[in-house]
């Protein structure tokens, strides 16, 4: 993710021009599958620091995602927020809607969380980056995924001791025994890499 600052100014500009041939914006990821109605978003704190370090912060990026992103018809399918990264399922009408409210949602957190820490000027998001889902198993095994990141990351021992995650709602609406279903099912140890495709 910060490669680039490593490369020497000719290697920087090599790559530059590079992805504006390809036609990708010069710094951005690209989002090259624009037409699907299923993506997992994640997005990470600038050099992954904990901005969110703090139960009231979590909460309080989830219900600004939730204000924001419903409110431009995407609907959240499942989400997990972490002290310096978040993961959301999500179904959208329109791409542009997704990361038109993405940025209001990152906008303001930065400036608020900058406010209260008493910081000017300081970079909080890096970006975010999309995935497209493609198949019905790349759906249930990203609900896994998103549930198991607290312990993926070794903030807890269990999905269910964190607090901003979708795992609760499932587990009120399905049940428990629907839940371990899916993760035998759906199994996450192979989510990385190009299984899906």
């Amino acid at each position: 993710m910060y490669i680039y600052r490593k490369l020497t100014p000719q290697e920087k500009a090599e790559l530059v021009q590079l992805r504006l041939s390809r036609g990708y914006p010069p710094h951005s990821p690209p989002h090259t599958i624009r037409d699907n109605k299923l993506y997992l978003i994640t997005a990470a704190c600038y050099e992954h620091k904990h901005h969110m370090s703090t139960e009231a912060r979590r909460q309080q990026l989830l219900d600004m995602l939730f204000e924001e992103l419903v409110n431009n018809d995407v609907e959240i399918l499942a989400w997990v927020v972490l002290p310096n990264h978040y993961h959301v399922l999500v179904y959208v009408e329109n791409f542009d809607s997704l990361g038109k409210s993405l940025r209001i949602v990152h906008g303001k957190t930065s400036r608020y969380w900058n406010l209260d820490d008493n910081i000017t000027g300081r970079k909080v998001w890096y970006s975010y980056f999309d995935r497209a889902i493609r198949s019905e198993r790349h759906y249930n095994a990203t609900i896994n995924y998103i549930h198991r990141n607290p312990v993926k990351h070794l903030w807890t021992k269990s999905e269910f001791d964190w607090n901003q995650t979708s795992v609760h709602w499932y587990l009120q609406e399905h049940g428990e025994q629907w839940l371990l279903d899916r993760l035998v099912e759906y199994p996450v140890e192979d989510y990385d890499g190009d299984w899906d495709v």
